[in-house]
């Protein structure tokens, strides 16, 4: 028998991190295709903070709630889904409403819980490794031999980037924002990070590749970065736009496109379509969710909080001083 009623938290009108509350409310309402979880983890991610701040609001029919990945078991669902049973454990990329004890998600952007790891674990997977995927191997069209730049390296996207990039083949450097980040990453498999507050990334990005560029970049920062990215990479290369951490607008040279056949590109995850969603989750069970069993590839958590301490989350977050995931234990 499921509870009446859940913890959850709540925003209200957004703001400060000050403006989270744990409440008491009713369990989502499964639509079609969806099955229910309750909750274990949930990962805390930037758009959460931006969701918060009242500058993401969640497109229409999503939870209004935050948490866009989860893991925990699944508990109920709607007369289609034929994946899932009731009892399995999952991993699940959501459209919202994963800081809570139960969560409604698509059946089909849930993904097993990796042999060999933690429901804790398994939920700093889903927004990371969806996102990397579609973004570095689909868009961008990173292959084995290419190079790739991925700035913001120690954070959880950054990490995911980094040890795919290496287990398929590329050469990853990054930029950090100290010696300590430095040093993680080059554990995890850069083959160089460099400090952008104590060096011209660009500069060294250039050197490093001998006059060439690199192949790919990953950004989330744009503003006075997207210039500087479109001079750092090499003859056809690949600048992949997932944030804009510094400002989307920008005075910049395009010359660049047109002399070296450049592509720009970039893409949003959450408004996608589950359709779309689906097909990246099948993508991931097919190629990267057996390095992860192989332990070639996994996560880094630095800190998990209790949902009561959601608002320590957000701070550690807004900080940048964390190298991995944050975490919430929800029950």
């Amino acid at each position: 028998m499921l509870p009446t009623s859940m913890k959850y938290v709540d925003h209200g009108a957004g703001g400060a991190s000050s403006c989270m509350t744990v409440k008491q409310g009713p369990l989502p309402t499964l639509k079609s295709g969806e099955v229910l979880i309750e909750v274990a983890y949930a990962g805390v991610n930037r758009p959460d903070v931006a969701q918060r701040s009242g500058r993401y609001p969640p497109p229409p029919g999503a939870s209004p709630y935050m948490g866009l990945e989860v893991s925990g078991t699944v508990v109920a669902k709607e007369g289609d889904v034929t994946p899932w049973n009731l009892g399995d454990s999952v991993c699940a990329l959501t459209p919202g409403g994963g800081y809570a004890e139960y969560c409604a998600a698509p059946a089909s952007n849930c993904l097993p819980v990796p042999k060999g790891l933690s429901m804790e674990q398994a939920a700093a997977l889903p927004e990371n490794y969806f996102t990397v995927w579609t973004n570095v191997f689909e868009r961008g069209a990173l292959k084995a031999g290419e190079s790739i730049l991925v700035h913001g390296g120690s954070s959880g996207i950054g990490i995911t980037a980094i040890a795919l990039a290496k287990a398929f083949g590329a050469t990853v450097y990054t930029t950090v924002g100290n010696a300590e980040k430095a040093a993680a990453v080059t554990r995890l498999g850069a083959d160089a990070a460099i400090n952008y507050r104590d060096q011209d990334w660009a500069g060294e990005v250039w050197n490093l590749t001998a006059k060439k560029g690199v192949n790919v970049i990953l950004d989330m920062v744009g503003g006075p970065y997207t210039e500087k990215n479109l001079k750092s990479l090499a003859m056809d290369g690949r600048l992949v736009q997932i944030a804009f951490l510094q400002g989307s607008k920008t005075e910049l040279d395009m010359t660049p496109i047109m002399v070296k056949r450049l592509t720009f590109t970039g893409s949003t995850l959450r408004p996608r379509t589950v359709e779309q969603k689906a097909a990246i989750a099948q993508a991931l069970l097919k190629n990267v969710w057996p390095l992860i069993e192989a332990k070639e590839v996994g996560t880094i958590i630095h800190a998990t909080f209790g949902l009561d301490d959601v608002q320590k989350a957000h701070d550690m977050m807004e900080e940048s001083l964390h190298i991995g995931k944050i975490m919430l234990k929800v029950r």
